[in-house]
């Protein structure tokens, strides 16, 4: 008979000096001692033991300290841990100029390439885990629980200064949500390629993750965007969360 191990931790490729980043799975009773980001990136409620007894919704994140979790499928946590010249994550392994790792952003309709000189930065993305949910639900497209399809969970980092479009896209062949880590910066939704027609600004500080992902369910399992983008207000470093089908 095998015995189920919890409180599974796994440093993310991406942890360094600057931000310190895990994976936690099968968490029980599972102490946060230092102040940290918890995100649950999961479709059930995860609950934070105290006298009142309050979830951390789905999809969603908080900052805690001195506290413990009582029951999850996994914890993403993130710390940060050295701000002084924070601008240096990008100096850190793997990270990269996103204008050296894209070819292409392709969208429908989109008449303006990817600006490759855009200052953002990526840092290496890694796996945390697997799961299983219908996406219409999820996009809130549907009232019953069926189609229920496996996800790969993807994260990584970015790094933009203060001030910059990201650039705006409307393409994406995953399911994304974004956790703010340091700064203070924007989700923004746009009715074209055209920053002057912005209709939604959703302000981002840190510990906050967009809880409602921005597609629609598409067919044949595709997912429909609105033209969007991140805007940094101050130098930002945000976690991007992606489902992709498997």
């Amino acid at each position: 008979m095998s015995v189920k191990v919890h409180n599974v931790v796994k440093q993310l490729n991406f942890s360094g000096p600057h931000i310190h980043a895990e994976l936690v799975e099968l968490v029980e009773n599972y102490h946060i001692q230092e102040r940290t980001i918890v995100i649950n990136p999961h479709m059930a409620n995860v609950y934070v033991g105290g006298e009142i007894r309050k979830p951390i919704p789905p999809m969603s994140s908080t900052i805690l300290k001195d506290t413990c979790v009582e029951q999850a499928a996994s914890l993403i946590l993130l710390q940060v841990k050295e701000e002084t010249n924070i601008g240096d994550i990008i100096l850190e392994s793997g990270w990269d100029l996103y204008g050296n790792l894209v070819k292409k952003m392709p969208g429908k309709g989109e008449s303006l390439p990817y600006p490759k000189n855009t200052p953002l930065w990526r840092s290496p993305q890694d796996d945390a885990g697997i799961i299983t949910f219908n996406p219409s639900v999820i996009l809130d497209q549907a009232t019953t629980p069926q189609g229920q399809k496996p996800f790969q969970i993807k994260v990584n980092l970015w790094f933009a200064p203060a001030q910059t479009n990201c650039f705006i896209h409307n393409q994406h062949d995953f399911i994304e949500i974004h956790s703010q880590v340091y700064g203070f910066g924007r989700m923004q939704k746009f009715r074209a390629q055209d920053y002057n027609t912005l209709y939604e600004d959703m302000l981002m500080s840190p510990g906050y993750t967009t809880p409602v992902p921005f597609c629609n369910a598409g067919p044949n399992t595709t997912f429909i965007y609105p033209w969007h983008q991140y805007y940094a207000d101050t130098d930002c470093i945000w976690l991007a969360i992606e489902y992709h089908l498997i």
